[in-house]
């Protein structure tokens, strides 16, 4: 082997490393958390359904419940 493609694997390999560690580094300090805060109390808004898209929903199901239900006995 060539001494010289050696060294530079080696010096890739070095300039790799040092990226990793600089970029560890930067996570531990700097980066902002996600999430909610610890101490915050309030909770995510939720969404509401109407009754009326609960219903619509509901008889969607029940017809695709019993086309399965049709299927499977057949």
């Amino acid at each position: 082997m060539d001494i010289h493609i050696i060294l530079a694997d080696l010096k890739k390999e070095a300039d790799r490393i040092a990226k990793a560690i600089s970029a560890l580094e930067g996570i531990g300090s700097s980066a902002p958390r996600r999430g909610r805060p610890v101490g915050s109390k309030s909770a995510p808004k939720r969404r509401h359904m109407s009754a009326a898209a609960r219903k619509r929903i509901s008889e969607m199901m029940k017809l695709r419940w019993a086309e399965r239900k049709k299927k499977s006995k057949q």
